[in-house]
């Protein structure tokens, strides 16, 4: 009998042991973690983190320090992990600039890196005579041959540029308007398409569609292996959508899928609009 008490004593002792160390370590004194890297941060605070970097980026155009910054997140894949976020920051009804912001980002890091050349330019060696020759001998005609020495010639590295945007003013123009039968393509795919004055595709670029009831609005560059100035919306095929630029442009009325047929078979096919400031 004393031996069981003292089994439920020593097991009473440990459980009020282990519950005063935890009250202790997580309530009156709980760990702080001080002077740690951003790649112990929280999600959210990651992507925090992401949006101070791209919008630093934006206003400087500095795309080495945004590298190097981003590389100590830790992120597996810098740029899928901006663009997830521009995703989410769009489906979140997030500011526009914001999105821009990361949009551009992901832009720039999926452009190549500058390269340095160098070239080689010829020297002459020629000897120096330290003594007159003697008198009747001939003068002996020496031929200077030519040393190359390379000289490397490092282009500098030019100071990186934002990917193309809106010139401030300059509304966006319909310049192509194409129904396409492609039954490789989703059914109801509308593709925008946006470039600059100089015809270069520009990322970031706000559109807006609207429906019976319904409106959205979506971005540019946020599938940049199909081109910075890219942009799809899938569209009911029952349904009538009118369609503007996000710099007060003209809208595009009428806009539905159109009805292709290829051979026995019968589908909806897609429209692609290019938009390019005058």
């Amino acid at each position: 009998m004393n031996l069981r008490r003292a089994i439920l004593e020593i097991a009473g002792g440990l459980l009020m042991g282990i519950a005063l160390g935890l009250l202790y370590a997580w309530v009156i004194s709980p760990a702080e973690f001080v002077d740690t890297t951003p790649e112990t941060l929280r999600a959210d605070f990651k992507e925090r983190y992401r949006e101070t970097i791209a919008e630093a980026y934006a206003a400087t155009g500095n795309l080495p320090r945004a590298r190097a910054r981003l590389w100590l997140l830790g992120d597996p894949d810098p740029v899928a992990a901006l663009e997830a976020q521009a995703q989410r920051a769009l489906a979140a009804g997030a500011p526009t600039e914001q999105v821009q912001a990361l949009t551009l980002l992901a832009s720039a890091l999926k452009a190549p890196p500058a390269t340095a050349t160098s070239v080689t330019t010829p020297t002459l060696a020629i000897p120096i005579l330290t003594e007159p020759p003697a008198s009747g001998t001939t003068t002996p005609t020496v031929t200077a041959r030519p040393t190359h020495t390379p000289v490397p010639i490092h282009t500098l590295t030019p100071r990186p540029t934002l990917t193309p945007t809106a010139t401030p003013g300059a509304s966006y123009a319909l310049i192509a308007q194409d129904s396409l039968c492609d039954a490789n393509l989703p059914e109801g795919l509308l593709q925008v398409i946006v470039r600059d004055a100089a015809g270069r595709q520009v990322a970031g670029a706000e559109i807006i569609i609207t429906w019976n009831g319904g409106e959205e609005h979506f971005f540019t560059g946020l599938k940049p292996e199909l081109g910075n100035g890219y942009a799809d919306f899938i569209m009911d095929p029952d349904v009538v959508y009118a369609l503007r630029m996000g710099d007060g442009g003209a809208t595009i009325a009428n806009l539905t899928a159109p009805l292709c047929e290829e051979g026995d078979k019968t589908f909806w096919g897609s429209l692609r609009l290019i938009f390019q400031q005058p």
